[in-house]
């Protein structure tokens, strides 16, 4: 049956720390399963009003979509044809839906940093599966039970977000002391494969889970 989404405050302190608290008087997203279908919602800052698209699977699909590989979309509207769960890319520019996606949808949030990784930690609920590479965001995410994987197929876990975390940290200081560290290596096809295979895994879970 189709999950009914309840209205809550960010499940932990690091999380209202790092992106505060919902201001009174925004509009708050509907319950799970409405009904109305929707390709792009305009959300002023990091709040707003979202309307979905009913779904076979009582899950949501979340997509950090600011940087996110185009093939990491591609693979993802095709899973979500296939297995009728729904999605949701969150990004600053608007982006447009492939004809034939139904259970996909997006929301438009304001430009400010960090606007797009607020909206999802506000709104994803544990059981829920997030695509991001942002590690703080996947730390937020992770610690209320949602079901996290970079684009290039690592999953991050209570186990592992951690130190990822204090990596990050540590490259962004040196990167800060005029450091050069370089860039990630580039999205290829084993990249491609690694994150497909990663998804089907945690889908897998995900849906067992419901």
């Amino acid at each position: 049956g189709v999950r009914r989404r309840t209205k809550r405050a960010l499940a932990t302190e690091g999380v209202r720390a790092q992106w505060g608290k919902a201001q009174p008087g925004r509009e708050r997203s509907p319950q799970r399963g409405c009904h109305t279908p929707i390709r792009s919602t305009r959300i002023s800052g990091a709040y707003g009003g979202h309307a979905c698209t009913l779904s076979l699977i009582s899950m949501r699909l979340w997509i950090d979509a600011d940087a996110g590989p185009r093939e990491v979309k591609g693979i993802v509207f095709r899973a979500t044809r296939r297995l009728g769960f729904e999605t949701i890319l969150v990004a600053n520019p608007s982006l447009a839906i492939p004809p034939g996606v139904s259970g996909a949808s997006s929301v438009r949030v304001d430009g400010a940093p960090d606007v797009a990784d607020r909206y999802i930690a506000e709104h994803a609920v544990s059981g829920d599966v997030a695509i991001t590479a942002d590690i703080p965001l996947a730390a937020a995410l992770v610690g209320i039970g949602v079901l996290v994987i970079d684009p290039r197929g690592e999953e991050f876990t209570s186990e592992n977000v951690g130190e990822r975390l204090s990596v990050r940290d540590f490259m962004d200081g040196m990167r800060g002391a005029g450091v050069i560290t370089g860039g990630p290596r580039p999205y290829g096809q084993r990249e491609r494969q690694a994150f497909a295979s990663a998804l089907d895994r945690v889908l897998t879970r995900a849906t067992r889970s419901r």
